[in-house]
């Protein structure tokens, strides 16, 4: 399993991460429970995507004075498009929490709370599967193929599911939950768990960080064979990965109020999984060039966002219509 990372460039790495952790969450505890506002949200996501650059920065100044110039041009445009691929899909990830805050009508300011354990979860599930991916691979050149093949299905399933809202009353973990756990109707605050009458109730709070934990399953079995086809190196796999990850929470109360703008955006993301994987299952016959990558996977975006706003989404019907 060959990879850049020395111990020194894993000890930064953590530290930095620990740190910008730590001031966020103190940042957050500081101005208490509350409703983010868009102004809010841009600056932190603003914040979160400069740390990234500043890192790839560093990362490329630091391999290029140890091993070369052209390694450390090669590693930085790995990570760059890396971070790319993994902020896009997180996306995703954005829609359904959305999603889930709607159906759960979860209270403004209980929304911070919610999206930093699901960003925790996300990063430590993350790196499980990268580290197994990365051993996978080291053993089983093969494994590539499965993964190309599993990315290209599954961005033709979402390019099928695009546009349609899933039923989240048929969703298996929460039909479960209804069935083995009692929840309550109303929220207590931030509490996940009440005790009424002597018996232990759930708040639909805990049926919501359920289903983010959930999701960050999904979404991370989804896109972790994605920047695989980027780079083998679970250095910048991980470090891309992670630094996609941290700017969730402020995406999220960015882009909330514009989701439905955006409405040519989960076209974009399937395109771009059916384009990784196609990438992936070529990578013995033709090794498309990380520049292609960063550039291929940066039109479909942008091209779907503009489109988006270029041709908005036709006016629901009003519901009380007759």
């Amino acid at each position: 399993m060959e990879t850049i990372g020395s111990p020194m460039l894993w000890g930064a790495f953590a530290a930095f991460v620990v740190v910008a952790l730590l001031v966020d969450l103190v940042l957050m505890r500081h101005g208490g429970p509350h409703k983010v506002t868009f102004k809010e949200a841009a600056w932190w996501s603003v914040g979160w995507i400069a740390l990234a650059l500043v890192f790839n920065a560093g990362l490329w100044w630091y391999v290029s004075q140890q091993v070369g110039a052209e390694v450390g041009n090669r590693v930085g445009l790995e990570f760059l498009t890396g971070y790319l691929v993994e902020k896009s899909l997180a996306i995703d990830n954005i829609f359904v929490f959305l999603m889930l805050f709607s159906y759960f009508a979860v209270p403004e300011e209980q929304r911070q709370r919610v999206l930093v354990i699901g960003v925790l979860g996300a990063i430590v599930l993350r790196a499980i599967l990268i580290f197994a991916g990365a051993l996978l691979l080291a053993k089983f050149h093969w494994i590539l193929y499965v993964f190309g093949a599993f990315l290209v299905i599954t961005g033709i399933k979402m390019l099928l599911a695009a546009g349609k809202a899933p039923d989240l009353d048929r969703n298996p973990v929460l039909k479960w939950m209804r069935g083995h756990l009692r929840l309550t109707d109303d929220y207590h605050d931030s509490k996940l768990s009440i005790m009424r009458e002597g018996k232990r109730w759930f708040t639909p709070l805990f049926a919501v960080i359920v289903l983010i934990g959930v999701t960050d399953v999904i979404f991370a079995v989804d896109s972790i064979p994605a920047i695989f086809a980027i780079t083998s190196d679970p250095f910048i796999v991980l470090t891309s990965n992670v630094f996609a990850v941290l700017g969730l929470r402020a995406m999220f109360f960015l882009l909330q109020g514009m989701a439905d703008r955006f409405h040519l955006l989960p076209y974009g993301l399937a395109l771009v999984l059916v384009f990784i994987g196609t990438k992936m299952l070529l990578i013995d016959i033709y090794k498309v060039p990380i520049l292609v990558s960063l550039l291929g996977v940066a039109a479909i975006i942008g091209s779907s966002v503009a489109l988006s706003l270029i041709k908005p989404a036709p006016a629901k019907p009003d519901a009380g219509a007759s």
